[in-house]
């Protein structure tokens, strides 16, 4: 399955709970998304800027699941290759 690095901007502040709970919004919707599944996130509070790894089909799916979990993501990377 490809993998998707996507990035939220926006989000200075976050904290550790709502990182938490924004990353577990999309994990208790992403079966209803065939093939997704989001596998970690990471934030930087200072910047906003925060960093989700998923396995999914596509791009369009990973940005589905975050629009119905009430945050979409500004871009959506492939992951051609990881060591």
């Amino acid at each position: 399955m490809p993998q998707f690095m996507d990035v939220h901007h926006g989000m200075k502040g976050i904290t550790a709970e709502q990182l938490r709970e924004a990353h577990n919004a999309d994990l208790a919707i992403e079966k209803e998304e065939k093939g997704v599944h989001f596998e970690r996130a990471w934030a930087d509070p200072e910047s906003g800027t925060v960093y989700c790894l998923s396995a999914a089909p596509s791009a369009d799916a990973v940005q589905r699941v975050h629009e119905r979990a009430g945050h979409p993501a500004d871009e959506v990377h492939p992951v051609p290759l990881s060591i």
